[in-house]
C-alpha cells in the first residue's frame, strides 16, 4: 500500500515539474519573440519599385511584375527627398556604390571618317593648246599608270604650226630665231626630250604625246577619243595610291576639343583587325552646314599598303585631359526626364537623388560639370528602384536653391547705424539697409568684425557704410568700414 502511494506521489511530482519547465520554455520563448519583434521596424506598407503611388497592405506584385517592396516606420526624420531603404531589402536588390573621383580625364573622341587622295599628291592635266585627242591610252578611271607613260596624243593646228617654225628657224641657221621656237615649243607644252626629238628628226609630228609625270592611277578622266579639247579642258588627274589622306568628321559639340598634333587611332572595314596610327594634321577652318560636324585631316604611314578613297574608318582622336576633373561610372548617372541625376548615398541607408551637370564621356566614366563633390558616394547598381521612390521635385528645387545661392557676390556695401561695441566678441551690433544681392531685410544684429583696428575711431549712433564680406558655409563680417562725414 505504502508503494502505490510513494509511486503516485513521484507522478504528481513529474507532472508539477513538468508544468513549470514547460512555463517558463514558454516565458523564454514569448520574451525572446517580443525581443526580435521590438528589433524589428513595422512595415507601414508595401508599394511598386517604379511607381511609388501604388500601394499595398501586404506583400505582392506590381503592375509590371515586380515585388513589392516594404516601406518602415521610423523614417519620419527623412526629408521629403530621402528614402531609407532596410540593409536587408539592400542586399536583396543588390545595391552598388562607387566614390566620385577627381583626376585627369583623356578623353576619347569617336568619329567616323573616309580615305581621300592627297591633293599634295595630285596633278590636273590640262593642254596648253586647242586641239582634238586623237589617241587615248587610258580608258577608264581608276586605271593604272607609270611615269612616263603616254596618255594621249592631240592633233593641234597651233602645235604644228610652231614645230614647222622651229625646223625653218634651223634650216636657215639662225640661233636666234631657233632659241626663241624652242622656247615657244616649251611653253605649248612639248617637253625638252620631246624638243630634242624634233631637232633630230626634222620631222613635224601631226600627233603631240602628253605624258604622265608620275606613278598612280587616273583619278577622273574627262575626255574621250576625238573629242576637242582647249586650255580649260579639265582632261585628267592622276593621283598617287601611297599618299592618301584620313579625312574624319567631329560632331560639332566636341569640335573644342581637337588640336593639331593630338594622336589617332582608326581601323578600316576594308582591313578588320588592323589598327592605324596617326595624328591631326590639319582642321578645316568651317563646319559642314548641312551634317553640323568639323572635318579634320589625318596623316599617317601606309608602310606602302594601298588605301583606296572612300574606304570607311572608324577614327579614335585621343585628347589628354589637362586638368583634374570630377568623374563618376557612367552607368550611376539617371538621364532624361526633368534632369539628368544621381543617387547619392548618405549613412544609416539612406539615398536621396540629386541634380548633376554631365559633360564628355569617356569610356565608362563621366565627367561631372556640377551637383557633386569629390568623395561623394553615388549608386551604381540598383538606383532606378532608389529614384523612383525620391522625391526628384524636391531635390531639383534645393540643387536650384544652392546654385543661387553660390551664385550671390561674396563681398557687398551697405549704410549702417553702429548701436553697440563687443570689443570681448570682436562684434560690431548694427542697424543695416536692405542688401538685395543677399536678399537681407533692413534688420538690427550682430556682426563680426574681421580686425580689431575697425573699431579705431567709432562711436555709437554713428552712421557709417560696412564692407561685408559672406564667403560659402561661414558667416558674413565686417572687413571694411567707411566713416561717413556730417556734411555727407
Amino acid at each position: 500500500m505504502k508503494r502505490i502511494f510513494l509511486i503516485i506521489a513521484l507522478l504528481v511530482v513529474g507532472v508539477g515539474i513538468g508544468f513549470a519547465a514547460a512555463w517558463v520554455l514558454k516565458s523564454m520563448q514569448g520574451s525572446e519573440a517580443t525581443g526580435e519583434k521590438s528589433d524589428e521596424k513595422e512595415i507601414l506598407y508595401w508599394v511598386a519599385p517604379m511607381d511609388p503611388n501604388f500601394r499595398r497592405d501586404e506583400p505582392g506584385k506590381s503592375p509590371m511584375g515586380m515585388d513589392l517592396v516594404p516601406v518602415y516606420a521610423g523614417g519620419e526624420d527623412l526629408s521629403e527627398d530621402e528614402v531609407q531603404i532596410n540593409p536587408l531589402v539592400e542586399q536583396n536588390m543588390g545595391i552598388r556604390t562607387s566614390a566620385v573621383k577627381k583626376g585627369k580625364l583623356d578623353r576619347k573622341i569617336q568619329a567616323v571618317g573616309y580615305v581621300e587622295y592627297d591633293e599634295n599628291a595630285l596633278h590636273h592635266i590640262h593642254t596648253r593648246v586647242e586641239g582634238w585627242i586623237e589617241k587615248l591610252s587610258v580608258k577608264d578611271t581608276g586605271d593604272p599608270v607609270e611615269e612616263g607613260q603616254v596618255l594621249f596624243e592631240i592633233y593641234s593646228p597651233e602645235l604644228v604650226n610652231a614645230q614647222e617654225e622651229y625646223l625653218l628657224a634651223k634650216s636657215n641657221n639662225n640661233q636666234d630665231m631657233l632659241e626663241a621656237a624652242a622656247g615657244r615649243l616649251e611653253a605649248l607644252g612639248l617637253s625638252s626630250e620631246q624638243i630634242q626629238e624634233l631637232n633630230e628628226s626634222e620631222t613635224t609630228s601631226q600627233r603631240v604625246r602628253v605624258f604622265a609625270k608620275s606613278d598612280g592611277v587616273v583619278g577622273m578622266l574627262g575626255i574621250r577619243e576625238g573629242e576637242h579639247v582647249t586650255p580649260a579642258t579639265h582632261t585628267m588627274s592622276i593621283a598617287e595610291l601611297d599618299k592618301v589622306w584620313i579625312v574624319a568628321e567631329i560632331l560639332e559639340r566636341q569640335s573644342s576639343f581637337v588640336e593639331v598634333g593630338q594622336k589617332v587611332e582608326f581601323e578600316l572595314e576594308a582591313n578588320p583587325g588592323r589598327t592605324y596610327k596617326g595624328s591631326v594634321d590639319y582642321i578645316y577652318p568651317e563646319l559642314d552646314p548641312t551634317t553640323r560636324s568639323l572635318q579634320v585631316r589625318i596623316m599617317f604611314d601606309t608602310n606602302n599598303e594601298v588605301l583606296r578613297p572612300n574606304m570607311f574608318a572608324r577614327v579614335t582622336i585621343l585628347v589628354e585631359g589637362s586638368e583634374s576633373v570630377l568623374h563618376i561610372p557612367s552607368e550611376a548617372v539617371i538621364r532624361g526626364g526633368l534632369t539628368d541625376r544621381v543617387v547619392l548615398a548618405a549613412e544609416s541607408s539612406i539615398y536621396r537623388s540629386v541634380p548633376v551637370v554631365v559633360g564628355m564621356e569617356v569610356d565608362a566614366r563621366v565627367h561631372i560639370l556640377d551637383g557633386l563633390k569629390e568623395g561623394d558616394s553615388i549608386v551604381t547598381s540598383g538606383q532606378f528602384l532608389i529614384d523612383s521612390e525620391s522625391n526628384i521635385e524636391v531635390a531639383i528645387a534645393r540643387y536650384e536653391e544652392e546654385k543661387k545661392e553660390a551664385e550671390k557676390p561674396i563681398n557687398v556695401s551697405v549704410s549702417a547705424t553702429i548701436r553697440e561695441f563687443d570689443h570681448e566678441g570682436q562684434r560690431l551690433r548694427i542697424k543695416h539697409g536692405r542688401i538685395p544681392e543677399w536678399g537681407w531685410k533692413s534688420m538690427t544684429m550682430f556682426l563680426p568684425v574681421a580686425e580689431e583696428s575697425l573699431f579705431d575711431g567709432l562711436e555709437k549712433g554713428q552712421e557709417v557704410i560696412l564692407d561685408l564680406e559672406r564667403k560659402p558655409g561661414e558667416r558674413a563680417k565686417i572687413i571694411g568700414v567707411q566713416q561717413v562725414s556730417e556734411e555727407q
